[in-house]
């Protein structure tokens, strides 16, 4: 039998929010498993990961992404997606259920482990709330959840059905699943493309308001009150959401929040900046500097729990229209760590252990996901970020297999250079 691989990776700043650990030390890894952190030093018959001046902490994890197999292959696949997560530093990435045709049987939450087998990275399903996202009849939730589905969720669309929700949350409660709800009000949202500002109003374009959202969080709110069940919101985008969100946490709602790199960075003014570059296309679309304040400020008072990219490529023949009839989505995983580094960590709107948080550590646990930690026994899911590291991004470089980016051409400072999944080097940019 082939021995067991040993590696200990030396001279980093070791960042671990659910064990409170941020120091410089090692880590060692044994097989697929962390051995421990820290203590005697030992590195006879290891092979040693240098990590002087870089930063490393648990694999990222991310719970909103969008793998498009089965069906369109060509925008993405399980195993194409889970490279670039890995290119990302993202070790751990939840698929939204939102395929051709919906995840939404046993047989397609078996299907999406089959073929995770092979990705460079931890693939888990979320499989659908309603049988075929068509909101009218629920789907067997009970048997996904037995298949192995880690959420449940219509993502793409919302649950307009009141009842169907309550319904839905009432099985999940029973299940220990949470829902991950695509909150929209479709009747106040319905024929927009951007955000409802001062930019759509001096273009002229149909815009969708930030009360779409906010009214539909506040409704899947009082239902999951009622039932007393957990829920998670995807992809909050508006300043009057947080408020919501807020008040529910205070009076005890099992809610939790995430919300996306390029709302967080990104206003509607882009949109025009851009000259109508559909990949700035998004829904929900970018919003105002009023609420990208709402939000940062959301991330430092634990209002949002995390940072997802809602990960949605397309290919350039269905991007490549006017911004009317484009679809909505922009891709992330390669991008979104960077990103937050960068833009925030760098500029102190966050720190470097609350950017670890978010994106690793609270995503883990909306899901109950074995990941997020360097707990001793855990799978040794790590990266190793350079902080000083320049480059710029360039969509051509991109392992995904879509190109939709806003972000072609920001230059960032921070990357992941290496990436371990289950103690295995899936990613490895140290040695260029």
């Amino acid at each position: 039998m082939p021995k067991e691989k040993k590696y200990v990776i030396k001279g980093g700043r070791v960042i671990d929010p659910a064990n409170k650990l941020d120091e410089i030390t090692e880590v060692y890894v044994t097989g697929n498993i962390i051995e421990r952190i820290g203590g005697k030093k030992n590195f006879q018959n290891r092979t040693v990961v240098d990590a002087t001046g870089m930063l490393v902490f648990p694999g990222l994890v991310d719970i909103h992404v969008h793998l498009r197999e089965p069906g369109d292959e060509d925008a993405e696949t399980v195993e194409t997606g889970a490279y670039a997560a890995t290119r990302g530093g993202i070790t751990t990435i939840c698929c939204m259920p939102n395929t051709n045709p919906p995840i939404d049987s046993a047989a397609g939450v078996r299907f999406i482990y089959d073929r995770a087998r092979e990705a460079a990275c931890w693939v888990y399903p979320i499989a659908a709330i309603s049988k075929g996202l068509a909101g009218t009849e629920l789907s067997e939730m009970g048997d996904l959840a037995y298949a192995g589905a880690v959420g449940f969720s219509d993502d793409g669309r919302p649950v307009m059905n009141s009842q169907l929700l309550r319904n839905a949350l009432t099985y999940s409660k029973m299940l220990d699943i949470p829902c991950v709800l695509h909150c929209e009000d479709l009747q106040l949202s319905a024929g927009g493309y951007m955000h409802e500002g001062t930019a759509s109003g001096l273009v002229g374009m149909r815009a969708i308001p930030g009360v779409s959202e906010v009214a539909m969080i506040a409704r899947d709110i009082m239902i999951a009150e009622f039932t007393d069940a957990p829920m998670h919101i995807c992809h909050v985008s508006a300043k009057e959401s947080i408020e919501v969100i807020r008040n529910a946490k205070k009076k005890g709602v099992k809610v939790t929040a995430e919300t996306t790199p390029h709302h967080l960075l990104l206003t509607d003014e882009a949109v025009i900046e851009s000259q109508f570059d559909s990949n700035f296309k998004m829904n929900p679309p970018l919003r105002s500097k009023e609420d990208i304040e709402a939000l940062r400020s959301a991330l430092t008072d634990g209002t949002i729990d995390a940072i997802a990219t809602d990960h949605a490529p397309h290919p350039a023949q269905e991007k490549d229209r006017d911004f009317a009839s484009a679809p909505f989505g922009v891709i992330g995983l390669e991008t979104s760590a960077s990103l937050i580094y960068s833009e925030l960590v760098r500029k102190k709107v966050i720190s470097v252990v609350r950017m670890v948080e978010l994106m690793g550590t609270n995503p883990a646990k909306i899901l109950d996901l074995p990941a997020g930690t360097l707990s001793q026994g855990a799978f040794a899911d790590i990266t190793v970020f350079d902080p000083n590291k320049k480059w710029a991004v360039d969509p051509d470089k991109f392992a995904s297999l879509s190109r939709n980016t806003p972000f072609a051409g920001w230059e960032l400072t921070g990357k992941p250079i290496l990436t371990m999944v289950a103690g295995e080097v899936v990613f490895d940019e140290m040695r260029r």
